[in-house]
C-alpha cells in the first residue's frame, strides 16, 4: 500500500513550533507523508514559518483579504487540514469552513456558536453554568459597579473578549475599579488555588475521547512555561458536563480552572482552539494532533483517555538564526 501524503497549513503561525512538532511526529507514527506550510502577516519574522517546508504572508485576520488570501493558499498547495492558532481568526474560518470543506479542506474549528461563546467570557461562564459545571460568579464591570456591596473582595477583571492574559487585574476595594476602559470588561469573584489548563478532544462525531489537565506551575505571557500532567477526581464529569454544555464542539479546546480552597474546581475560561500548553498533553499520550490527521486521512481513530500522569515539562527560549 503506497504511503499516505497529507498537507497541513497552520495559519498566523507565530511561535508555534512545538505544535508544528506534534503533528511531524505523529505523522511519522502513522507512516504518513506531511507536506506542513504556515502564513503570517509577517512570515520573514515568524519562527514556526521557518520551520516550515513553505510560508505565505497573509493579510490580518481583520482583513476582509484574509480568508481569500488563505483560501487560494489551500487551493493552491492542496491543503488536507488547516490549524487556527490564535482566536480573533477563528470566527472567520468557522463562518466560512463550509466553502474550505467544498473545496477539499477541512479547517479544524467549532462551529459559530461554539466560537462566539468562546470569544465571550461572561457568555461563556453563563453557559457553563446553564450546564451544572462550577464557575465563578461573573457579570459586567457596569453592573458591578452598581453592586459593589453584592461582591466579596477583591474580585478579576478582564476583558470580556481578551486572550494571553491581556489586561487582567486583581482589584480591592470597589473604588479602585476602573472607569475609563477602551474595551467592554468584566468582573469576576476571586479565586485562590492552583491554576489548571484542561486539553479537551471531542471527535468529528461530538463524543468527548480525552480529557487531560495540567497544573500550570509557572505562566508567561498567559501561556503555560512549566506545567505537570494530573489526573483531577473531577475530569469525568467535567468533560460530560462541557459535552452537555456544547454540543457542537469539536476537535481540540482548552479550559482554564482553578481548583479554590473553598469551592474547588471552577471553569474560568474557554479556548476553542489548540492551547498554548498542547504539548505537555501531547507527550504525556494525548495526542490531539494524531488524532486528526487520522480523522483527516481516513484511518481508523485511535483516540483514548489513557495519558500518563506526572509528566512535566519545563520550557525554555530557543533561537532561530537566517543569514
Amino acid at each position: 500500500m503506497s504511503r499516505r501524503e497529507l498537507c497541513v497549513l497552520f495559519s498566523s503561525a507565530g511561535r508555534r513550533v512545538e505544535l508544528i512538532q506534534c503533528f511531524r511526529a505523529a505523522a511519522e507514527r502513522l507512516d504518513v507523508t506531511l507536506r506542513v506550510i504556515a502564513c503570517d502577516r509577517r512570515p520573514d519574522l515568524s519562527a514556526a514559518c521557518h520551520t516550515a517546508d513553505r510560508a505565505f504572508a497573509v493579510p490580518g485576520c481583520d482583513d476582509e483579504a484574509f480568508i481569500d488570501a488563505v483560501a487560494d493558499i489551500c487551493r493552491a498547495e492542496n491543503v488536507d487540514l488547516l490549524v487556527p492558532t490564535i482566536d480573533p481568526e477563528l470566527l472567520p474560518f468557522s463562518l466560512h469552513a463550509e466553502r474550505f470543506a467544498n473545496a477539499g479542506t477541512r479547517i479544524h474549528v467549532s462551529p459559530p456558536l461554539v466560537v462566539e461563546i468562546a470569544r465571550d467570557k461572561l457568555r461563556t461562564m453563563q453557559t457553563f453554568h446553564g450546564a451544572g459545571l462550577a464557575v465563578p460568579r461573573t457579570d459586567t464591570l457596569e453592573n458591578a459597579r452598581h453592586e459593589t456591596a453584592d461582591w466579596t473582595w477583591p474580585v478579576f477583571v478582564k476583558p470580556r473578549s481578551g486572550s494571553a492574559s491581556r489586561s487582567i487585574s486583581v482589584i480591592h476595594d470597589p473604588n479602585a475599579l476602573p472607569k475609563d476602559c477602551t474595551e467592554p470588561m468584566i468582573v469576576q469573584e476571586y479565586l485562590f488555588g492552583p491554576e489548571y489548563t484542561i486539553n479537551m478532544f471531542v471527535d468529528r462525531n461530538g463524543i468527548v475521547r480525552s480529557c487531560i489537565a495540567h497544573e500550570r506551575l509557572s505562566v508567561r505571557a498567559g501561556e503555560v512555561e512549566k506545567g505537570r500532567t494530573v489526573r483531577l477526581a473531577e475530569l469525568p464529569a467535567l468533560a460530560r458536563g462541557m459535552a452537555e454544555a456544547l454540543p457542537e464542539a469539536r476537535g481540540a479546546l482548552c479550559f482554564q480552572a482553578i481548583a479554590d480552597a473553598t469551592r474547588g474546581l471552577q471553569i474560568i475560561e474557554l479556548n476553542a482552539r489548540f492551547g498554548g500548553g498542547y504539548p505537555l498533553a501531547d507527550r504525556a499520550g494525548a495526542s490531539f494532533a494524531q488524532w486528526l490527521l487520522e480523522e483527516v486521512a481516513g484511518l481508523p481513530v485511535s483516540a483514548d483517555d489513557d495519558w500518563r500522569d506526572g509528566v512535566l515539562m519545563l520550557r525554555y527560549d530557543a533561537a532561530l538564526f537566517e543569514g
